[in-house]
């Protein structure tokens, strides 16, 4: 059980390093990858692209938290 756990952190905390360093990216760069110079609005959609993105895997982790906890207490 306790090796569940482990592995459940250790991937919350790969996809949150992960969901931060492409948020940076996307909030410090100046032009992307077509040329195009990045406006506030550019941005917000880049980012709104990223969360989309990452709404699988929060999806997956909250199944695999509700297994984690159903399987704990038995």
């Amino acid at each position: 059980m306790k090796k569940r756990w482990i592995f459940w952190w250790m991937s919350n905390i790969f996809w949150i390093f992960i969901f931060g360093v492409l948020a940076a990216i996307i909030a410090l760069r100046e032009v992307d990858g077509a040329g195009a110079i990045q406006t506030p609005e550019l941005r917000l959609v880049a980012f709104i692209v990223l969360l989309i993105a990452f709404i699988i895997p929060v999806i997956i982790q909250v199944v695999w938290l509700i297994i984690n906890v159903t399987s704990t207490r038995k």
